[in-house]
């Protein structure tokens, strides 16, 4: 199955500035027409599942920019409904339900080291009606994606099979390591007997990292693999910028799908062409 690509470059070359906190959510309440735009141009480039636009999506961060709770509740519902609606004009397409780690509604680049300083309970606070609002909207799965240290995906573990609803599961890496510096053999560990987790991997990585990570994501868990890294560029979160040249090789992914890769696709810097010459590559 392939995965999209990354949204926020998709819709910043449509002319959009997501300079602010709430990133491409902000669209949720100002062009939600423009993130369906984007939704039809990865499925038409050949993607077979599109993610919404809730990656940092949450009713605190809406709150604070100045929306009611209600509001902000029914633009998070609303990222589903705009990805089901272009989802329906085709035939085989799935829409996954973006849940990102904590560290995004920050805005600081904290995704990209996890350990926030906060108890586990404070995450299950966080994470736990955020994913029972999403569920509501009847997503055909969640993408619960970039999480940077297993402390917080032991949290996640634990409220996705009390939700129930089919999910990937990915890390973001350095290495063969999560952000926050553990062993990939451990965190996969902590997804490895959680029932609602049908497959995981990793995403926003180094294309070169993908490899040895889904090889001991397949080892600990059994699941099938899940790899959309990033271009290979470095985000510089002060800037909000990237820097450096793409490392997003065609020719690694068929490395990717001998290691038991079912949903491959891109993340961060990785657009419809990309994703395009990806799904022409497998056919």
């Amino acid at each position: 199955m392939i995965i999209d690509g990354g949204l926020s470059n998709a819709l910043e070359q449509r002319g959009h500035d997501l300079s602010s906190d709430l990133w491409t959510a902000e669209l949720l309440r100002d062009a939600p027409h423009e993130i369906a735009a984007v939704h039809r141009a990865y499925f038409e480039a050949g993607a077979g599942v599109a993610t919404t636009a809730s990656y940092q999506a949450s009713v605190p961060g809406f709150v604070r920019a100045g929306m009611t709770i209600p509001e902000a509740e029914a633009l998070i519902c609303l990222s589903v409904a705009i990805a089901r609606d272009v989802r329906d004009e085709g035939p085989g397409r799935l829409v996954a339900a973006s849940v990102g780690p904590y560290g995004a509604v920050l805005a600081d680049g904290s995704e990209y080291t996890g350990r926030y300083g906060l108890s586990p309970i404070e995450l299950y606070d966080f994470h736990g009606p955020r994913l029972e609002l999403l569920a509501t909207a009847e997503p055909d799965l969640f993408a619960v994606e970039t999480i940077p240290d297993l402390e917080e995906a032991t949290v996640l573990a634990g409220l996705l099979d009390q939700i129930g609803i089919p999910t990937w599961l990915s890390f973001t890496i350095d290495g063969e390591a999560t952000r926050a510096g553990q062993p990939l053999a451990d965190a996969f560990a902590v997804v490895a007997d959680t029932d609602s987790v049908i497959a995981t991997g990793v995403n926003c990585c180094a294309p070169a990292d993908v490899l040895a990570a889904v090889r001991i994501a397949g080892a600990v868990t059994g699941k099938p693999g899940v790899a959309y890294p990033n271009s290979g560029q470095t985000w510089d979160s002060a800037a909000h910028t990237w820097h450096g040249d793409s490392s997003y090789d065609l020719a690694l992914v068929p490395g990717w799908l001998d290691a038991g890769v079912a949903y491959v696709g891109g993340c961060c810097r990785i657009g419809p062409a990309d994703i395009a010459a990806l799904a022409e590559s497998l056919t």
